[in-house]
């Protein structure tokens, strides 16, 4: 008997196509069957039943950037005048208590589950094993990271050498990876805030552990500037000498790259994360270039501080600026057709974090979303896949299923208390 079965529904099909009266079975958290619907299929025997009538189902959205423990800075950084990092996050984060992590990751996974985000990467922080705990009863499949620098003149709070700052994510890996939904990545926070000790420890520890490793790359002149002077390599060779690059290694910005660094990310099989509203203040990414690489790019939200957990605003935004960036150059207002932009906030996302989801397929992680598509501003449409891009907003979630199991139906969130968790942020 299936655990889940959704009727009578729209399916959004991998190869872009849309194909309405279909049922989903899923079991074991796995997608069993996607076929023609049967009258029928409304009385068959499964654990739950969801009623696709007037939805769209598609695959969950997968934010492969974003900061929990900057929740809580939303509106604090918008207009501000450079350097936010270390005159506004940085010294946040150094205050961070068990607490204030708790609730801002249940105010985060609220966040992603109400807008279609089925799955993320926490870029890491502090606390962050009171995170951890809210993402496994949310249900959210996550990869999570400790922050990691051994700077001297970090706050007192987060002050550590090279031993300490790669224990604090052996911790978290002993104590989470696999654990619900969610596994643990090693992390190398800012290159300019990590030793050489450290980035040579925190790698060679990801690869004894078959762990992905991330870390923010090439998104300031600065960042890559100090690499020239003191190394006389580019960020990238850097850690292409010391042996950091392989499959499993997540770059997120990826803003200034030369061509010999895009060359080297394909040769390593790196994956690419672009965050299109942070990055508009620094610089426009040369996705096409990447793809033409064959690399896999996937999309963030560089966390709430940054515009908010949406998704549907980040690939607006980022449509809108690879066409300002290239298409209007070349005259090519497909340079990122919509079914790209799609694609790379679900299954690119998914082969990002190493798991076989973002698709709806038989075999495939039942990791999925409705949309409610009976709405004046979506119906009706001469191409569904096109106004899924333009027209639809986080408010547009019907349901949110991760591993076959609801965690919201018809906008109601079932694995967290949001009333309780909405009083304790009005408290804070």
């Amino acid at each position: 008997m299936p655990d889940l079965i959704i009727t009578d529904a729209a399916v959004l099909f991998p190869d872009g196509t849309v194909r309405g009266g279909r049922t989903i079975e899923i079991k074991d958290g796995i997608i069993q069957s996607v076929r023609e619907a049967k009258e029928s299929d409304r009385e068959l025997p499964a654990k739950e039943h969801i009623s696709g009538r007037g939805k769209l189902v598609m695959p969950g959205l997968a934010d492969c950037h974003m900061h929990t423990g900057q929740q809580l800075l939303k509106g604090k950084v918008l207009d501000a005048l450079p350097m936010i990092w270390t005159r506004i996050m940085l010294p946040f984060e150094s205050t961070l208590t068990d607490e204030k992590m708790e609730l801002s990751a249940s105010l985060a996974a609220l966040e992603m589950i109400r807008s279609g985000t089925t799955a993320f990467v926490d870029a890491g922080s502090y606390h962050m094993e009171a995170a951890a705990d809210v993402y496994v009863r949310s249900g959210l499949r996550g990869l999570l990271s400790a922050s990691t620098m051994d700077e001297k003149g970090l706050p007192e709070s987060i002050a550590q050498n090279a031993d300490e700052a790669l224990a604090q994510t052996d911790r978290l890996y002993d104590a989470y990876n696999g654990k619900g939904n969610l596994k643990v990545a090693y992390s190398l926070r800012s290159l300019i805030s990590c030793s050489d000790e450290l980035n040579r420890k925190v790698s060679e520890r990801a690869k004894e552990r078959g762990a992905k490793l991330q870390a923010h790359m090439n998104e300031y002149a600065g960042e890559v500037n100090f690499f020239l002077t003191n190394k006389q390599m580019r960020p990238f060779e850097y850690l292409d000498s010391i042996g950091a690059l392989d499959g499993d290694f997540i770059a997120a910005h990826c803003l200034l790259l030369s061509e010999h660094e895009k060359e080297l990310l394909a040769e390593r099989e790196v994956k690419v994360c672009h965050c299109p509203f942070s990055n508009c203040g620094k610089g426009a990414p040369d996705t096409p270039s990447l793809q033409a690489r064959g690399i896999c790019v996937g999309l963030g939200t560089d966390g709430a501080a940054h515009g908010g957990l949406s998704l549907w605003n980040e690939m607006k935004i980022f449509r809108s600026v690879m066409n300002v960036e290239y298409g209007s150059r070349l005259n090519e207002p497909a340079v990122m057709p919509a079914r790209e932009i799609l694609r790379m906030a679900t299954e690119n996302g998914y082969r990002l974090m190493g798991e076989d989801g973002g698709v709806i397929a038989p075999g495939k992680q039942a990791d999925l979303i409705t949309i409610h598509l009976m709405q004046p501003h979506l119906y009706p449409t001469g191409n569904l896949v096109n106004t899924l891009l333009e027209c639809v907003t986080a408010g547009d979630v019907c349901d949110n299923i991760v591993n076959g199991k609801i965690l919201m139906r018809d906008r109601e969130v079932l694995t967290l208390d949001e009333e309780k968790i909405m009083k304790e942020a009005a408290e804070l």
